[in-house]
């Protein structure tokens, strides 16, 4: 009887990845515990849950619902995490200072400003979680969803002993969103895909097997088709090569889109397609309106679908629970399964499992075009998981320094004052010594290679 725990379990996850589960044929028992520390969300969450699990016919299967982690993790078989940290409280900051130096942002969440930032507020905590569960469940095989996807990965395999892999639903996404556009049934479709967590790069597209990136090229000239992902479908035409990730989330990652304001009006649409705040604007707003729904649906006012989503978490237990191989894809340590990436890095990766657990499959080197850009990213996260492990303050500013798309509009010592002043807007949400070295920066430079009086 696997023991799943979800933490974080009041965000949107956990009720389609508990209708996943549900689904798995042959997993006549199991118990879904749920961990939040917010009590009014855990209160709608766990009935809803509950719910779900006596609809799919799972009315034997046990649930338990706590703000206490270390009620639940004892005996873990897996541990699915999708926590948020102070993310609501901080979101308008990690925008809206960053735009005053010039660095705008659509999501936010993964790599620049905004990604450093809730890395310093995120991973601290999950370190702990990773701390408690190598105590109490030492055997768990932990999966993330949490972003920043790689830098959260990255964490984990540095300072902890159990299996982990980051999950998300780019490339199944965009693999279903490829088909439907050349118009190819997705089950003779094929295709391989790695890189980075939201930067990982279809190199192949065959459907029969016949090439089909002359015909996408062809496609995503016609207006309305380029119109959907205006900034991917550009970035396929510089590289040849289309990304996972959405136009919003790609245009961050680069110094190409974002740098001035003719380029965001030319290539970046409203809401994901790279509409600049969009995430710190309408996120709360979601929040509140995802507690609403979910209340509706409790009363039966709203519908509650029971479909089984393409989320891998569900896949990953059945394969390991009945010794059922399949391949996912998702963030593992490198180790030369892409070489010409870091070996030390986090990517993204085909990853069999069956009841050994993990099995990631090496890939082979990446076309350097793509590769070079991927390497951009991961000296990113590099700097910024060392800056948490080692506690220095001063790394965190060369992560920002490093970031693409601060790079392209930001001088050194823009970003210096941007970083500290990040710092200090959200010392109540990092860790203290974050603000050890703020402005020493500034101090050095007053002093060296600049004649006295000028600025």
């Amino acid at each position: 009887m696997p023991k799943i725990t979800m933490l974080g379990a009041g965000s949107g996850f956990a009720p389609r990845l508990v209708t996943d589960i549900a689904h798995i044929e042959g997993l006549a028992q199991s118990e879904i515990r749920l961990v939040d520390i917010d009590p009014k969300r855990l209160k709608i969450i766990a009935p809803l849950c509950r719910k779900i699990m006596d609809l799919c016919g799972r009315e034997k299967w046990g649930l338990t619902a706590t703000t206490d982690r270390r009620e639940v993790l004892a005996g873990s078989d897996y541990l699915i995490n999708f926590i948020e940290v102070s993310g609501v409280k901080t979101v308008r900051l990690d925008n809206d200072i960053p735009e005053k130096y010039g660095v705008t942002q659509c999501i936010g969440d993964t790599i620049g400003p905004g990604g450093i930032m809730k890395a310093l507020r995120t991973i601290p905590s999950w370190l702990e979680i990773l701390g408690d569960a190598e105590r109490l469940c030492p055997k768990a095989l932990v999966l993330n969803y949490t972003n920043p996807m790689s830098m959260m990965t990255l964490a984990a395999v540095r300072a902890s002993r159990l299996p982990v892999v980051g999950l998300c639903h780019s490339v199944q996404g965009t693999s279903e969103h490829l088909a439907r556009w050349l118009k190819v049934p997705y089950q003779d479709f094929r295709w391989r895909c790695a890189g980075i967590n939201h930067m990982a790069w279809f190199t192949e597209l065959t459907y029969r097997g016949k090439d089909q990136y002359p015909r996408l090229h062809r496609i995503c000239q016609a207006p309305e088709v380029y119109e959907q992902d205006p900034i991917r479908i550009e970035t396929m035409w510089a590289t040849g090569y289309f990304v996972t990730e959405s136009s919003g989330h790609f245009s961050e990652y680069v110094p190409y889109f974002r740098k001035r304001r003719d380029l965001i009006r030319k290539y970046c649409r409203p809401h994901y397609r790279g509409e600049s705040g969009f995430y710190a604007r309408d996120w709360p707003k979601w929040r509140r309106d995802v507690d609403a729904h979910r209340r509706r649906q409790l009363a039966g006012k709203a519908e509650l679908s029971l479909r089984r989503s393409h989320e891998f978490a569900s896949n990953i237990i059945e394969a390991v629970e009945k010794n059922q191989p399949t391949v996912i894809h998702g963030s593992v340590l490198n180790a030369g399964l892409i070489p010409n990436l870091p070996a030390e890095g986090v990517v993204e990766v085909p990853v069999m499992i069956d009841r050994s657990g993990l099995n990631p499959i090496r890939f082979g080197p990446l076309p350097e075009v793509v590769g070079a850009l991927c390497r951009s990213n991961m000296a990113v996260y590099e700097l910024t998981v060392q800056a948490i492990l080692e506690k220095d303050a001063e790394k965190v500013y060369h992560a920002v320094l490093l970031d693409p798309n601060t790079a392209s509009v930001c001088s050194p010592a823009e970003t210096r004052r941007m970083t500290d002043e990040l710092l200090k807007a959200e010392r109540r949400y990092v860790l203290p010594w974050t603000q050890s070295r703020l402005g020493k920066g500034r101090t050095v430079a007053k002093s060296v290679g600049r004649p006295a009086g000028k600025k």
